[in-house]
C-alpha cells in the first residue's frame, strides 16, 4: 500500500443525537415573519408553505433512516493540499468497469447522486458499468473545514485530480452539474492525459463581447438568454459578495437555511409553477438540507461563488479552448447557448431534453443515466 493510499480513511456518518435534538428545538422555536397577503412565491418562500415543511422536518423526516441509507455506500476521508475531502467510492461488481468522477453543485451535496449509483454500477447495464467516485466538494458537507481563501474551481480540480490518482485511476470520465460543470472542464484541462471525457448538465455559458455573438440565435436560445438575464440572482449576489455575513443567519436558524435552499428547488426544477416536491422527493431535499445544517457549511459552501465571481479566479486572458471530448445534456430549464459552449470546449455530443431541471439526478435520474452511458459508450467505441 502506498503512502497516499494509507492517507485514505474509512468514514461513517454518525451525527450526535444532541445535534438532532437541537435541530428539532430550533425548528419548533422559529420566530416566523409576517407576509403580505396574496403574493404567493413572488417575493420569496410563503410562510404557510415553510411552516408546514419545517414541521415535517422536525417531526416527520427521519434523519437516522436516511443516515443509514447514506452509510450503505462506502465513504472515505483524505487530506489533499491541506483540504479535508470526503467522498463515496462505489465500485461496480464488474472489475473492468470504467471509473467516473461525479461532481455536485450548489445547493447540492454528494447525496444528489443516490438515485444513479445503482444503475451506473450495475454490471448488467447496457453500455457497461462504472466505478463511481462521488466527493463532497471542498467546503461542502463533510469536506470541511475549508482550507482557506483561494479554493476556486481550479484548485478544486487539482485536488480531485490528486484524489483520482490516489485511488489508482489512470484514466477516468467526469460528470458534473452547476459548480461541477465549472470544475469538470478545468480538471480535464489540468490532466488531459487522464480524463477521457466530460459530461455536463446545468452548464452556464457567457457572451464575451465578440462581434456577432448574438447573431442568429434560435428562438429557444434567445429564450434561454432572456431567462438567464432575468433570473433572480439575489442568492448569487449574497454568496459571491458577502458569504460570511449570510452564514450567520443560515447557521443559526434551520428555518432560514431551509428557506434559502428550498427556494432554489422551486425556481430551478420543472414544472416551474409546481411545488418543489412535485419535482424532487421531499425527503431527498431534506437530506441535502440536513447535511448543510448538521455540518454548518452554509458559509463555506458559498465561498466558491466569492472566489469565482468576485474576481479571485478570473484570468486577464480567456482560457484556451478545451480539447477533451465534452458532452452537454440540456434540460428543459438549462440556459446553455451552444455556440458559446463550442467556443470554449470540444463539444462532441449535444442532447436537448424537453423535461427535467437543474437537479436532474434527482428529478429524472433515468435520463441522466442514459445519456452518461451513451456518451462514454461512444467514446469507448470510437
Amino acid at each position: 500500500m502506498t503512502n497516499s493510499q494509507q492517507d485514505i480513511r474509512p468514514f461513517t456518518i454518525d451525527i450526535p443525537q444532541a445535534q438532532l435534538d437541537d435541530l428539532r428545538a430550533r425548528l419548533t422555536a422559529t420566530r416566523w415573519p409576517d407576509e403580505l397577503p396574496g403574493v404567493g412565491w413572488d417575493r420569496g418562500v410563503p410562510v404557510g408553505y415553510l411552516k408546514e415543511l419545517a414541521a415535517y422536518w422536525a417531526d416527520g423526516y427521519d434523519w437516522r433512516a436516511h443516515e443509514a441509507a447514506l452509510n450503505e455506500h462506502p465513504q472515505f476521508l483524505t487530506t489533499i493540499d491541506g483540504q479535508n475531502l470526503h467522498f463515496l467510492h462505489v465500485r461496480s461488481p464488474e472489475p473492468a468497469a470504467r471509473p467516473l468522477l461525479m461532481l455536485h453543485g450548489w445547493p447540492g451535496t454528494f447525496a444528489d447522486f443516490l438515485d444513479v449509483i445503482g444503475p451506473l454500477t450495475d454490471p448488467d447495464a447496457p453500455g457497461g458499468p462504472f466505478h463511481l467516485v462521488i466527493p463532497s466538494l471542498p467546503g461542502f458537507g463533510f469536506s470541511t473545514p475549508l482550507a482557506g481563501p483561494g479554493m476556486d474551481a481550479g484548485r478544486m480540480a487539482a485536488i480531485l485530480a490528486e484524489l483520482m490518482d490516489r485511488l489508482g485511476y489512470q484514466r477516468y470520465g467526469v460528470h458534473g452539474y452547476d459548480t461541477g460543470s465549472w470544475v469538470g472542464p478545468l480538471l480535464a484541462a489540468q490532466v488531459p492525459d487522464r480524463v477521457t471525457g466530460v459530461h455536463l448538465n446545468g452548464m452556464i455559458t457567457f457572451p464575451v463581447g465578440a462581434d456577432g455573438e448574438f447573431d442568429g440565435l434560435s428562438e429557444a436560445e434567445q429564450t434561454r438568454w432572456e431567462r438567464m438575464e432575468n433570473f433572480n440572482d439575489g442568492y448569487l449576489q449574497c454568496n459571491s459578495k458577502r458569504p460570511q455575513t449570510v452564514a450567520y443567519g443560515l447557521t443559526d436558524s434551520p428555518s432560514g437555511q431551509l428557506a434559502w435552499i428550498v427556494e432554489k428547488y422551486k425556481e430551478l426544477t420543472v414544472p416551474e409553477d409546481g411545488l418543489p416536491e412535485d419535482s424532487v422527493d421531499r425527503d431527498r431535499m431534506l437530506t441535502g438540507i440536513s447535511i448543510y445544517w448538521l455540518t454548518a457549511t452554509a458559509g463555506s459552501a458559498a465561498q466558491i461563488y466569492y472566489e469565482a465571481l468576485a474576481g479571485a479566479s478570473w484570468d486577464s486572458e480567456p482560457a484556451p479552448r478545451g480539447t477533451t471530448p465534452l458532452a452537454v445534456l440540456l434540460t428543459a430549464h438549462d440556459v446553455t447557448i451552444r455556440r458559446w459552449a463550442e467556443r470554449d470546449h470540444n463539444i462532441v455530443r449535444w442532447t436537448e431534453l424537453d423535461d427535467g431541471g437543474h437537479f436532474l439526478s434527482m428529478e429524472r435520474p433515468d435520463l441522466l443515466v442514459a445519456d452518461i452511458r451513451e456518451f462514454f459508450g461512444e467514446l469507448a467505441a470510437g
